[in-house]
């Protein structure tokens, strides 16, 4: 029969391959619960074994390494739940741990675990390899990220170790790691995100797709799960930040702070972004992610009326240039200089540079929503509803969901859909009601789909916010990019009742 050994301090133990395969499963998830389901899925792949064999091999596991069922000191059953080890261990063969831990980089930080194939079939192992090598890739075009190259984290496959032990060797705070397993034409593929420094869960998802073209199929994964966690790792860093006090926060992490307060989308907020922003200019001049947030912060308040046009739009410009000539490849100085431009009508140049960012980072969900909103503001309704919705495809839970929701608004508002108009823009605001944008849109989409009295109700709400919002006002501050498209959205609000 096969055999397996492991070594418990200077012993060498010979054991079945299943006991040895339950141990490393169980190492692998190390101070995690491990239910009977996922062994049995994972270790026999799903086939029936009884109650009596499963404990049995338990109890061999207990053994070879020196545990008792009854002491359960490395290895405890959680009644209803399942097991889980809480042991050291050392791989016989492992790489050596560097002589000193490795500090964390100036930047978030990440490494992709090679995915674990749970089909069984050593012929499919090469799609869980490929899953893992198309996430780095997609993951190392986020500028601001540092990701941990292949060749390292691939030293990890087959090794039972837990996110805290990868994160002190390789220096990383977060790691992504997941598993594929095929059945037939389906395929299963669920991802998981962690803070390995505290052990704290950030995001998890699962994924099925029929079996076909097996590089489309990593495409749509690859793009799928890089998107999803681009915005669970700003949200993490922001939050991050917050708990320190600014005199020790990090350039990365004032932009961080800033992304925090500007989700959340009201005057105050946008406020309480700048600041820090500034403070990171201030501290680091040539740092382009900075330079890119600010400029595109000024821009943006200056449309929702948060700040004069004249405080907003030159000095926005500014730091979009500076954050384009810092590094070109960040698409945070195109997106700012997008907006500028569209706020300026220069149309095609806005268009340029949100095609610019998308062009990138083709997975960055708010890229595609900028390039929607500037569609939208030019009347093509039908590519800006098509990387809107890209935009909710590639980051379906995305703190900024309410500016995707705005451009598709904005783009049928234009095609003259106005009730579809009414309906996004309620949805925006559900999400966040102090989008002073959405609010202009609703009452306009309200008024010109029949619906005055309930426009001219909100457009009362809306002055308490902005009261010295005008029809005046809004032919200078909203960007639509010719004068049918505003005459069209004016007529709106002036039926709402607006003067």
């Amino acid at each position: 029969m096969d055999r397996r050994e492991l070594h418990r301090g200077e012993e060498q133990v010979a054991i079945e391959p299943q006991v040895f395969d339950l141990l490393a499963h169980l190492i692998r998830h190390r101070d995690r619960v491990v239910s009977k389901d996922d062994l049995l899925a994972t270790i026999w792949k799903g086939r029936a074994v009884s109650e009596s064999a499963l404990f049995n091999r338990i109890n061999a596991a207990r053994k070879a390494i020196g545990d008792a069922g009854d002491r359960q000191r490395l290895i405890r059953t959680l009644p209803r739940k399942g097991l889980r080890f809480v042991g050291e261990v050392r791989e016989e063969g492992a790489p050596s741990p560097p002589p000193s831990e490795l500090s964390l980089p100036d930047r978030p930080s990440i490494a992709v675990l090679p995915f674990a194939d749970m089909s069984g079939d050593a012929g499919q192992e090469h799609f869980a390899d490929g899953i893992s090598e198309d996430l780095i890739t997609g993951l190392a075009r986020i500028r601001w990220l540092f990701v941990i190259a292949r060749n390292s984290t691939f030293a990890y496959k087959r090794r039972a170790v837990d996110a805290k032990q990868v994160s002190r060797e390789l220096g990383v705070r977060y790691i992504l790691e997941g598993s594929v397993r095929r059945a037939g034409n389906r395929l299963r593929i669920t991802a998981q995100l962690a803070d390995a420094t505290t052990g704290r869960h950030l995001w998890a998802d699962r994924y099925e797709r029929q079996v076909g073209d097996v590089f489309a199929v990593q495409d749509d994964i690859t793009r799928s799960v890089a998107a999803a966690i681009e915005p669970r790792l700003l949200a993490a860093e922001g939050i991050r930040a917050l708990a320190r006090s600014p005199q020790h926060l990090g350039a990365w992490e004032l932009v961080a702070q800033a992304q925090t307060h500007f989700w959340r989308m009201s005057r105050a907020d946008h406020q309480a972004a700048i600041e820090p922003l500034r403070q990171a200019i201030a501290s680091h001049p040539d740092y382009a992610p900075a330079h890119g947030r600010l400029g595109f912060c000024l821009v943006f308040a200056a449309h929702m009326g948060w700040i004069g046009a004249d405080q907003g739009l030159l000095a926005g410009r500014d730091h979009a240039i500076r954050a384009i000539a810092l590094d070109d490849c960040d698409p945070w100085g195109h997106i700012a200089l997008g907006y500028w431009a569209m706020m300026e009508r220069r149309t095609e140049e806005s268009i340029a540079a949100f095609r610019q960012a998308v062009t990138l980072n083709p997975n960055s969900a708010v890229a595609h929503s900028h390039l929607s909103r500037g569609y939208a503001f030019a009347g093509r309704d039908r590519e800006a509803i098509e990387h809107g919705n890209e935009a909710i495809r590639l980051s379906p839970l995305d703190p900024e969901m309410a500016l995707f929701l705005g451009a598709i608004a904005v783009a049928h508002y234009t095609a003259g859909r106005y009730e579809q108009a009414a309906h996004f823009t309620t949805e925006a605001l559900r999400l966040r009601p102090g989008f002073q944008g959405a609010q202009r849109l609703r009452c306009a989409s309200l008024a010109r789909s029949g619906r005055v009295g309930e426009a001219r109700a909100f457009l009362a709400d809306v002055r308490r916010e902005q009261p010295l919002l005008s029809l005046d006002w809004v032919r200078g501050n909203v960007p639509y990019q010719t004068r049918e498209l505003m005459d069209q959205f004016v007529e709106g609000l002036r039926r709402a009742g607006l003067r």
